[in-house]
C-alpha cells in the first residue's frame, strides 16, 4: 500500500468507512484500466493518479457518508460514464446489486471489462436509454437508491432517475456548486415525478477544497404513467 491508497483508506475511515487490502487492490486496477483504455476511447479528463483517487473515487464514495449504504440492496447509476459513482461505491459495498445504464456501447465494453478484471458479482451493465428502460417491468420502481453524478440539470435528471426509485426509495444527485437555482428550477418536476428533497449535503473534497453537493429525494409514490416521456423530449422539453 501506498501513500495515495493510505490516504485514501484514512479519509473514509473518518467517515466510519473501513476497505481492506482487496478493494485497495481493485481500486488501483480500476485507476490503471480508466487510464489505459482513456488513451482510446475519452472517459476522463482527469488522469493524474492522485486526483482519480480524489475527484473520482473519494468523491464517488462519498455518498456513503450521507445514506446507510449497507440499507441498500439495489442500486441504479445512470448515465454512469466511466462508472462513477457506481463501481466505487460496489468495490466498498459489494453485497449491492448494482445497474449500470449509458447510452454509449464503447463506455459499456470498458465497464465490462472493469468489472470482470475486479472480479465484481451482481453487475448488470446496460447499454441503453433512460427513458425507455425506466418504462420496463423490472426496472421501473425497482431500485432502492438511484444515482447520478454530473449528468444533467436536476429538472431533468428527476425525469431520468425518479422512474427507476421504488416508493419509499431515494435519488441522490451528486452536484458541484450550489444547487439552490436548479432546485427552485425542478420543483414542477419533484411534484410530477413524486420525489421530495429530504436534505442537501455540502462538503468539500480533500486538499484542493472543491465544492460538492448531494441531493437526496424521497419518492413518496410510484411513478405517474405518463413519465418518463419519450427519449430526448426531457433533455428539449424539462418539466420547468
Amino acid at each position: 500500500m501506498d501513500d495515495i491508497q493510505q490516504q485514501l483508506q484514512q479519509r473514509l475511515k473518518e467517515h466510519g468507512l473501513e476497505i481492506g487490502e482487496l478493494q485497495l487492490e481493485q481500486f488501483e486496477l480500476y485507476y490503471k484500466e480508466l487510464v489505459s483504455w482513456n488513451e482510446k476511447m475519452n472517459l476522463t479528463g482527469i488522469t493524474d493518479r492522485e486526483q482519480v483517487y480524489t475527484k473520482h473515487f473519494y468523491d464517488s464514495v462519498s455518498l456513503a457518508f450521507y445514506t446507510d449504504m449497507n440499507k441498500v440492496n439495489k442500486l441504479a447509476d445512470i448515465g454512469s460514464g466511466a462508472g462513477f459513482p457506481g463501481i466505487p461505491l460496489k468495490i466498498c459495498f459489494p453485497h449491492i446489486q448494482l445497474t449500470i445504464i449509458d447510452s454509449l456501447n464503447k463506455r459499456i465494453g470498458f465497464l465490462q471489462y472493469v468489472v470482470d478484471t475486479l472480479g465484481l458479482e451482481q453487475v448488470e451493465l446496460i447499454h441503453g436509454r433512460a427513458e425507455e428502460l425506466g418504462r420496463k417491468e423490472g426496472y421501473r420502481d425497482s431500485y432502492d437508491l438511484v444515482t447520478a453524478r454530473a449528468v444533467a440539470k436536476l429538472a431533468v435528471l428527476n425525469e431520468f432517475c425518479l422512474p427507476f426509485v421504488r416508493k419509499s426509495g431515494m435519488f441522490a444527485a451528486m452536484k458541484g456548486g450550489d444547487p439552490r437555482d436548479e432546485m427552485k428550477e425542478a420543483e414542477f418536476s419533484f411534484n410530477q415525478l413524486k420525489g421530495r428533497v429530504k436534505a442537501v449535503h455540502p462538503f468539500q473534497l480533500p486538499v484542493e477544497e472543491s465544492e460538492r453537493h448531494i441531493i437526496l429525494i424521497q419518492k413518496f409514490d410510484k411513478t405517474p404513467h405518463k413519465y418518463p416521456r419519450k427519449p430526448g423530449t426531457p433533455l428539449k422539453t424539462p418539466l420547468v
